[in-house]
Order: C-alpha cells, then sequence, then structure tokens
C-alpha cells in the first residue's frame, strides 16, 4: 500500500540500506528520443542502487482508461543491454546514461492513453511480491505516457488528504421569503467584506444578491408547495404515496429492517473466547444503567432499560439470518480488539479517499478474508485529544485478500518490513471497491502550533470481532388475537347471468 505523505524519510532511508534498492523516478522518452528509437515506448527506471539482472518478466505495467494491459515487449539494465532486443542507435543510448548501472530501460510494444500508469517490479510473472532486493514500498511508481504532450488544460493536482475545517457561517435557517434572504446575504457580506458598504439598487453587488435572494425565494415556495405531494403522479414522499394507496385499499410494506455493525470487546487479559449469539441482544445506551446488563426479565437493571424504550437489536448469523436456533456462535480475539495501521516509517500519513489497501500492525493470524474491520479516527489530528476525533470517520470494510506470512524461507514466517533492524511483524488487507473509503483516513499528523507541533502517531485504527445486528425485538410466547370472522363478501361481477350467478367470495379480514 503505497500512503500519501506529506513527508518521505523512506527514501532517504532505504538508499542508506547496505543491500535494499528501491524504484527513484522513472523517464519516459518522448521529444528528445533520438532516430530510430520509438516516442514514449521507452521507459528508463532510475534505481537508488545498482539493478540487478531484471528482465520483461518482472515488469508489469497497470492502469490506463482507453489503451489498457499494456505490455512489456523487452527490459534489461541499461548498462548490459544487448543488440537485440535493443537496436544499435538504443544501445548506444543506453550505455551512455550517467550511472547506467542503476538504470532498468524497459521497452512497452505500445504508447498508453493520458491517464495514470502503475509501473510494479516483481518476482516473476507468477509471483506478484517484490525482488527480493527490493524494498516493498518503492518497487512501483505511478508515471503518464503523455508527460512532454501539450494540453490545453491545466488541472489541479488531485489531494488525497483531508482540507481544512474552517467554522461554518452563522446562518438563519428560518430564512424562507425574498426579504430575509436578501437581508442574511447582505448581512453575511457585511462581515466577510466590511470595506463594502454600497447598498443602492444600482450597485453590481446588490444586484447580485437581490437576484439570488429572488431565485431562493422562488426554490423555496416551491419547496413548501404541497400540491405536489397531494398527486399520487408528483407525490416524492414515501409518507404520501402510503397514504394514497390506502384510499385504495392496498397496504404499501414498510422495508427492511435497519442493520448496524456492532463491535464485541472481551475483558481485559482474556486472549479469546468464543460467544453464542442466540439470545444476545444490544441496546441502545439507558444512562445512568451500565454497558452490560443481566438478560433476566425480572432483574431491575433489565426492567429499568427497557422501560425507557430503547432501540434493540439481534445478532445475525455468517449467513445473514437472525441467530434464533441456538447454534450460531462468533470466535473473539484480542488482538483484533485495536488495529494499529503501519506507515512503513513515514510520517503525516492518511490512507487516501477510494482505497482499499492499507497495511496493519502485527502478525494477525486470527484474521481471515470475509472478516469485517470498522476504521475509526480516535484522536483528533491537530490536538491528539481523543474527544476532538471526528465521529462521521468510521468506515466498515468486508476484507477479501489477507497476507501475514511469507514462503521466502520454505516455512511459513510472519510477512515483517525488511528496512528497519527490528523487522517488525505486519499485515496486508484489501478489501472490495464498493467498500472503498469515502474520505481520506488520518493515520498520524503533526499537531498545531497550540499543542507543540508534535508528530502524532495512531490517529486511526482498525476494529476486529465485528458482527452484523439486525434492528427489532424478537418476542416469545406473545399472546395474539385471534383473526376476526369475514363479514363482507366481494360483490358479483358485472354482465354474470342473474338466473344462475357465481358463488361469492369472503373479502379477507384485515388482521395484524
Amino acid at each position: 500500500m503505497r500512503y500519501s505523505c506529506c513527508d518521505e524519510p523512506r527514501r532517504i532511508a532505504v538508499e542508506a540500506h547496505a543491500t535494499l534498492n528501491g524504484i527513484d523516478y522513472l523517464e519516459v522518452l518522448d521529444l528528445d528520443a533520438p532516430p530510430g528509437i520509438p516516442r514514449q515506448r521507452t521507459l528508463l527506471v532510475h534505481c537508488l542502487k545498482p539493478v540487478a539482472a531484471l528482465d520483461e518478466r518482472n515488469v508489469v505495467i497497470l492502469g490506463g482508461e482507453r489503451i489498457r494491459d499494456v505490455r512489456v515487449e523487452w527490459a534489461a539494465v541499461a548498462a548490459a543491454v544487448t543488440v537485440p532486443p535493443a537496436t544499435a542507435a538504443e544501445q548506444t543510448l543506453l550505455t551512455a546514461l550517467p550511472d547506467a548501472d542503476r538504470v532498468l530501460a524497459v521497452r512497452t510494444e505500445s504508447a498508453g492513453d493520458f491517464s495514470t500508469y502503475t509501473l510494479r517490479l516483481q518476482r516473476s510473472a507468477t509471483d506478484p511480491q517484490p525482488p527480493l532486493s527490493f524494498d516493498p514500498q518503492l518497487a512501483e511508481v505511478e508515471f503518464s505516457f503523455k508527460v512532454e504532450c501539450p494540453t490545453d488544460f491545466d488541472c489541479k493536482p488531485p489531494s488525497t488528504c483531508a482540507d481544512p475545517v474552517y467554522p461554518s457561517p452563522d446562518i438563519d435557517y428560518l430564512a424562507k421569503d425574498y426579504s430575509s434572504f436578501r437581508r442574511l446575504m447582505l448581512d453575511r457580506l457585511a462581515q466577510v467584506v466590511p470595506d463594502w458598504s454600497a447598498r443602492t439598487p444600482a450597485d453590481l453587488g446588490v444586484t447580485l444578491v437581490e437576484m439570488l435572494a429572488y431565485a431562493g425565494d422562488q426554490l423555496s415556495y416551491f419547496q413548501d408547495a404541497v400540491a405536489t405531494e397531494a398527486y399520487l403522479g408528483t407525490a416524492r414522499r414515501r409518507t404520501s404515496l402510503r397514504r394514497h394507496a390506502v384510499l385504495v385499499d392496498y397496504l404499501v410494506h414498510e422495508g427492511s429492517n435497519a442493520r448496524t455493525w456492532v463491535q464485541l470487546a472481551l475483558a481485559p487479559g482474556v486472549p479469546s473466547a468464543v460467544i453464542a449469539l442466540d439470545g444476545l441482544q444490544f441496546l441502545t445506551r439507558v444512562p445512568p444503567l451500565p454497558g452490560r446488563i443481566s438478560d433476566d426479565p425480572s432483574s431491575r437493571d433489565y426492567r429499568d432499560a427497557f422501560a425507557a424504550s430503547p432501540a434493540v437489536f439481534e445478532p445475525m448469523d455468517p449467513d445473514g439470518r437472525l441467530a434464533l436456533d441456538g447454534t450460531s456462535a462468533v470466535t473473539l480475539h484480542a488482538e483484533l480488539h485495536e488495529i494499529d495501521f503501519y506507515a512503513w516509517g513515514q510520517q503525516r500519513c492518511c490512507v487516501p479517499a477510494g482505497a482499499t489497501r492499507a497495511t496493519l500492525s502485527g502478525h494477525l493470524v486470527n484474521l481471515a478474508e470475509g472478516d469485517v474491520l470498522i476504521f475509526e479516527e480516535v484522536k483528533g489530528p491537530l490536538t491528539g485529544e481523543p474527544a476532538d476525533a471526528d465521529p462521521m470517520h468510521r468506515h466498515a470494510v468486508r476484507l477479501t485478500f489477507v497476507h501475514h506470512t511469507t514462503l521466502d524461507s520454505g516455512t511459513p514466517e510472519p510477512l515483517v518490513d525488511p528496512l528497519p533492524a527490528s523487522q517488525p511483524q505486519i499485515t496486508e488487507i484489501e478489501w472490495d471497491v464498493v467498500d472503498a473509503l469515502p474520505f481520506p483516513l488520518c493515520i498520524s499528523s503533526r499537531t498545531d502550533e497550540e499543542h507543540g507541533h508534535a508528530f502524532l502517531d495512531g490517529v486511526s485504527v482498525a476494529r476486529g470481532n465485528v458482527i452484523l445486528a439486525d434492528h427489532g425485538r424478537t418476542v416469545d410466547a406473545e399472546p395474539l388475537d385471534d383473526v376476526p370472522v369475514a363479514r363482507l363478501r366481494l360483490p358479483v361481477p358485472a354482465g354474470a347471468d342473474r338466473c344462475d350467478p357465481p358463488a361469492r367470495e369472503w373479502l379477507p379480514v384485515r388482521y395484524r
């Protein structure tokens, strides 16, 4: 996983390492390509140290929109390139490069489009892991085939980290007509532009304010127009549709229950436990009752809790059914309660919006594909205080790939970061694109001036031991009234034989 970081000391650390290598940058031969060398098809991958013997089987190019699956024709170290596959002109150019032993020359079968591509180094055509001598974080690089092509667009580079949060203006949301909208905007402009004091109708600023106030008045009128909900063909609210349906004796279904993700925590000192789900209920908090109460209906806490009419949720088994058969259970592990992200020694990092991969700290052998993790911000990025964490920065993902073991030595060993001397153990995870992060998730930051500009780790964590819960309370032995006897019959169909009419059917009774 390549994080988007403001500070990247990883490259300096890899360059100072005795054996680890990594990609420094990539160069596309285009306008400066000598005659005989095709433009935009020769890539020069500059590395931090001399490159070992790599060929086209060790290089893969990903990405593209109109042109995908760009294939590599040949690849070789620039200092040792031969004829063929390169031409004589290419051999002269490549061998004369400064530090040619650190440059990997790659020839592609075609040039790509204007989108961003990723060049990745791998061990072989069947093993996507980085080569043994390359750092996992510097084994791939993003580039564009059209970097030297002229364009009429001046695109702002995308920002993967969250924008600074500014205080919201004090807005009177009771403004609903032209005069109140006009007054509201003029008051706001007096605060943000205090030097502008013109209030004559001929002033351009006043003209724009009055035009916007008129548009707001029209939108407010349409917003409050109840006539829209008075007809089945124009109604937009589900409540209105249900009321229209009742007029013709049609009952609109209320839909499915709400569902939520619930994390189960073990008591301190308990490494793991198997929890039966049958009969387990989750209630919204009822102060001042404790977080866990007895399930005995005769207990005082039980009676006080349900007297407050809390929302009740019941767990579901992995197949998506309510756990009511007495056989459903879940195994909890203490190591999955709170998991730190691993930033590969880098600082001020965030998992960008749209990400589907991340790296976790530790050898998490109890984490498997299909498990659900909840990413949660637990500290304020600018203060480090838990009370300043954004409660909206929570997101649940279902894992599609978990990598925590490597077979480099012939036997399964924990996956580690090879750069630090301690070689910390890590776990690589991936999730589906439908669960891609909708916001940048900060994992490390620097506090503001008031809090000393200190580096802050553990801003966000991943939480395991998560199960799905369904809204609703199961009631056993509930007394139900008998279905009333039918009293009305369906009318005789029009055009029926009056001498031999068909048997009249009883009208079904509505019973809920």
